[in-house]
């Protein structure tokens, strides 16, 4: 075990209680109590910190922390050692409340007052909402009413999982409640995706590898592609996702975010507003998004029946709550281009679905090609370089470059250099959630999403959901345990590319 002073300075401003909205629902179970688990295993929680859990279930205290200790069992990347179990344990509190009740409030803050007294945790507050969108605003209104958002000496945080709207509007009016009650500072607008270490990683790869940055350019890379895939259907969560699609589900926040992340130009420096900046830069430089553009560069896609791993599956309108004509997509490609000098020229290729044939996140960064001469003007097959960033389930870097093949006189051959933190030498890695809390704690917003950058991806993402509304495709179009739709394949063959996968 680290030590707490030693870790967090001695600063006793970091001490707070984190109240979880959804303290009996699934993102607690499966995420939030695990994470917490392993920061208290890693030293990364301050000793004056309490957690309280708020569900609407009549439970007592003792059966809630039974369930969270299976959950963390169950769920948590470490064996749980219990003289750690132990310390988690101390700090949870179950609050039985109905949180649509305004009168329930006062309670509540009264209720955290006397944890504060007891723990010192000094009024600091991390409000987390751990529940559906639509109790956003009514959570929000009742701290207000309460004025348990701002009080003099200590700080207060809200915590928004996505998704953050449904289009530019209504993400809109949710952002301008929001403001009413908190300051934009103090809301962390949480992407998980972008707590991950290959994540975080882009940049490290790129501005401290003069080898990358110099030539990460439209001079050197012929494309990018961003693949995020999954095996999985939509599960029990089809009425939710007959209203997201995969562009709400994963476009316009885990995708939009990677891609500012590997486009961005350095910042001045690694404070969290230059880095946000920059990225907002990216979102706003690609290539309007129009009618005409996207009937070439789009392709929508919903599974069918099929085979998963030797495993018949139904198709999507077979699915739990959703309708049999249902016009949803499960997946998407598309192609865009960044607007400027860095970029210019050069296409960016995604792809995101449900039901496919690997599991997987990964971007690839394919170089241009030499000159079919020397080496490659005879009989040798010239393989592209590539840099592979993974996300998941393998998580590191790959590296393809061609050199002699010594079984042979003149044959060339791809060599592979990869590195994995699925190496046992390197560790068990954090997961995602783990990071984002203890930025949360620290006030470190650099890794959750400013209210331009959320912006602005609606404005892209809002174009192309109007234009799926209006397109006439004829679903299903891709079979479970494929790789999507036959014209996902012919929108990089047209231009002589192909998806990679590694």
């Amino acid at each position: 075990m680290m030590d707490y002073n030693k870790m967090f300075g001695g600063d006793k401003d970091l001490s707070a209680i984190l109240v979880i909205f959804g303290g009996t629902g699934d993102l607690t179970h499966r995420k939030l109590m695990p994470a917490l688990y392993n920061m208290l295993l890693d030293g990364l929680v301050p000793e004056h910190f309490r957690v309280v859990s708020i569900g609407r279930r009549d439970k007592t205290e003792e059966e809630y922390k039974k369930e969270i200790h299976a959950s963390v069992a169950k769920y948590s990347r470490n064996k749980v050692d219990e003289s750690i179990w132990s310390k988690l344990n101390d700090m949870i509190t179950y609050y039985r409340f109905d949180f649509r009740e305004y009168d329930g409030y006062s309670m509540l803050k009264e209720y955290l007052e006397d944890i504060d007294k007891r723990a010192e945790t000094k009024g600091n507050r991390i409000y987390y909402m751990a529940v559906a969108p639509e109790y956003f605003k009514t959570i929000v209104h009742g701290l207000h009413m309460a004025n348990m958002a701002k009080t003099e000496g200590s700080w207060s945080r809200l915590v928004i999982e996505k998704p953050f709207g449904k289009d530019l509007n209504t993400a809109s009016q949710l952002n301008h409640k929001l403001l009413e009650v908190f300051e934009e500072k103090d809301i962390y607008r949480i992407d998980h995706y972008l707590g991950k270490e290959m994540i975080q990683n882009i940049m490290v790869l790129r501005f401290s590898n003069s080898i990358f940055e110099s030539i990460w350019n439209n001079k050197f890379i012929d494309n990018i592609q961003i693949s995020l895939t999954e095996k999985l259907g939509v599960g029990t969560r089809g009425g939710y996702y007959e209203n997201s699609g995969a562009m709400r589900d994963m476009i316009q926040n885990h995708i939009m975010q990677i891609l500012s992340l590997v486009a961005m130009e350095p910042p001045v420096n690694l404070k969290t507003d230059s880095i946000r900046t920059e990225k907002l830069k990216v979102i706003e430089a690609i290539e309007d998004i129009s009618p005409e553009f996207l009937r070439e560069n789009v392709v929508f896609g919903q599974y069918g029946k099929g085979v998963i791993d030797g495993n018949p599956v139904v198709g999507y309108r077979e699915e739990i709550n959703v309708p049999e004509d249902s016009g949803t997509e499960t997946f998407v490609a598309l192609k865009l281009y960044i607007n400027n000098f860095r970029w210019a020229g050069t296409p960016f290729y995604i792809r995101t679905g449900k039901r496919l044939g690997t599991y997987g996140a990964e971007i690839v960064i394919q170089f241009k090609d030499l000159p079919n001469i020397l080496y490659f003007k005879d009989s040798n097959i010239q393989e592209p370089n590539l840099l592979v960033i993974r996300i998941q389930p393998n998580v590191g870097v790959f590296f393809q470059f061609n050199t002699k093949d010594f079984n042979s006189h003149h044959g060339i051959v791809p060599t592979k250099m990869d590195t994995s933190h699925v190496n046992p030498t390197q560790g068990n890695t954090p997961e995602a959630y783990e990071r984002l809390i203890y930025d949360i704690l620290r006030g470190d917003s650099t890794l959750f999403s400013r209210w331009d950058e959320v912006e602005a991806a609606w404005t892209i993402a809002d174009k192309i959901i109007r234009y799926r509304e209006q397109s006439n495709v004829k679903f299903p179009n891709y079979d479970a345990g494929s790789m999507g739709p036959i014209k996902a394949f012919e929108l990089l063959a047209k231009e002589g590319r192909k998806w990679w996968n590694i």
